[in-house]
């Protein structure tokens, strides 16, 4: 047997960008057979293609069938050629198609002069083959070709060594490349898109609807973050991205909806890192006559289940670590979990509690108010430290302007943040539905934005219009769905369950 030819491209282009084809040696040769399959009148972008089984279907139904079998089956299947071999009278390419991998396996005493055209597809090509399904000497499952037709040609040639290459950059800006050549990319896209689905279907499950609610906005709120501003030439208005879908969801409430949730596109002008990306995914919901203690008995129950759909259990390692989402959860309030880091009680909040938070490393501006400093406290001292999940309670009425004020103690608010291998991962209240105290609070944040604080809340007045008709006492959650994919898929950074994440221009 004459020895296997790879076609096979090195990926020492992916960064040469040539804006004529014909520049670059290898897109010039395919460029050439463009040129040459027109003269033999062949269309190297056909309409549409009729398969009638994904490369999954042949591997389920004959995953057992011995070496150097046939079936007698004829099947039509269809892909991107991600593997090419040559061994003169034989050609074997491998299919990538949306379910998985297929062997194609072309033979001169089947396809005759026609091998030729066979074995002149390239690696990246999109083509279309018929013939019987069998399995090779080696056992391995293949479609014998007797026809085949070109489906797309591919002028630039794939990276062959993806992972030596390590440049998470370059696979966040040319995802569809990521996609292609490395499976783990396909399988976090797949489980985010179930992620979702799951968290939907839970919600309809338990009545509630979904809504959809406006992005762009006379003026951004809902949330304590500084928004992308824009302007309606035909309004002649300054506009603003939202925030959050916290206000118009609750307005939805006062009409009576009594169950809304969306899942939808939040932007906030703010930095990249490895837990935020300016533009994210965020569930947010709004049950009428429910508290706090209601809707963390909800999250749990939907993590857990979440966790179970995806991973098949509740226990699964991220970053090396196990964690295990089985309810309940660990329920702590943040003034309690601060004091047992300091040692000492910080609420009701002692005269020196700001020379007490610097003597633990925590920076303090002059002027920072009581509430503040005891997050700042717990963002420094706690956060970092929780593993499996803990429903942090009762923040600071100072930084919680939307969440009703505490039952029982003065200061505190009824919020809940889950917490989750050292990230926040939900965000929940016993909504403020006091349209005096939510007008005096919306006051104190507009005074702080004012004083240059671009994060702070605006005096919303449609807002405030719509609470004075009335309010029910409402329970409301917001779900980071990027963290929570990034959770589920044992990722570190963002840009990997985010298809395209913010980058820099090229």
């Amino acid at each position: 047997m004459e020895e296997a030819h790879h076609h096979g491209e090195h990926d020492a282009d992916l960064d040469h960008e040539a804006s004529d084809l014909a520049d670059h040696k290898l897109t010039a040769t395919r460029l050439q057979k463009i040129e040459e399959l027109a003269a033999r009148g062949v269309e190297p972008y056909p309409v549409g293609f009729h398969r009638t089984h994904l490369a999954s279907d042949l591997h389920d139904r004959f995953s057992d069938l011995e070496p150097g079998a046939g079936t007698g089956l004829e099947v039509t299947v269809a892909g991107r050629i991600v593997l090419m071999r040559s061994f003169g009278k034989l050609v074997f390419a491998t299919l990538q198609d949306g379910s998985g991998r297929i062997q194609v396996m072309a033979q001169k005493d089947g396809l005759g002069d026609r091998l030729e055209a066979f074995a002149a597809f390239d690696v990246g090509d999109h083509v279309g083959v018929t013939g019987e399904v069998v399995t090779t000497r080696k056992g391995e499952l293949s479609v014998r070709v007797t026809e085949f037709v070109l489906l797309a040609k591919g002028l630039r040639p794939l990276p062959e060594k993806w992972h030596g290459l390590g440049d998470i950059e370059t696979r966040s800006r040319r995802r569809y490349l990521d996609l292609i050549v490395n499976p783990d990319a396909r399988h976090v896209a797949i489980t985010r898109s179930r992620i979702v689905s799951s968290l939907r279907r839970q919600f309809e499950e338990r009545g509630y609807i979904e809504v959809e609610t406006p992005v762009l906005l006379s003026q951004a709120g809902g949330a304590l973050a500084r928004p992308f501003a824009t302007h309606h030439n035909a309004l002649d208005i300054p506009m603003f991205m939202r925030i959050a879908t916290e206000l118009p969801l609750k307005m939805l409430i006062v009409g009576g909806l009594e169950k809304v949730f969306e899942v939808g596109r939040i932007f906030r002008n703010e930095g990249v890192d490895s837990t935020h990306n300016p533009e994210f995914t965020m569930l947010e919901s709004y049950e009428a006559y429910a508290d706090y203690h209601d809707v963390m008995a909800m999250v749990e129950q939907m993590f857990a289940a979440v966790a179970t759909e995806i991973s098949g259990t509740t226990t699964f390692d991220y970053q090396g670590r196990t964690i295990d989402l089985t309810p309940p959860y660990r329920r702590a309030r943040m003034v309690d979990l601060v004091a047992e880091a300091v040692g000492r009680s910080v609420w009701p909040p002692p005269d020196d509690l700001a020379d007490l938070a610097r003597s633990h490393g925590v920076e303090v501006e002059p002027g920072t108010g009581p509430g503040r400093i005891v997050e700042q406290m717990f963002d420094t001292l706690v956060e970092h430290a929780i593993w499996d999940p803990v429903f942090v309670l009762d923040h600071p009425a100072e930084t919680s302007p939307l969440a009703r004020r505490h039952r029982e103690t003065e200061g505190l608010t009824e919020r809940f943040e889950i917490f989750i291998a050292g990230a926040e991962y939900g965000n929940a209240y016993s909504e403020l539905n006091d349209p005096i105290d939510q007008r005096e609070r919306f006051v104190a944040q507009a005074a702080a934005k004012s004083a240059g604080d671009e994060e702070a809340h605006v005096v919303d007045e449609a807002f405030l219009r719509a609470l004075e008709y009335g309010m029910p006492p409402t329970g409301g959650l917001g779900i980071g769905i990027d963290r929570l994919v990034m959770l589920l898929t044992d990722k570190s950074h963002i840009r990997d369950v985010i298809l395209f994440p913010t980058m820099r221009p090229e």
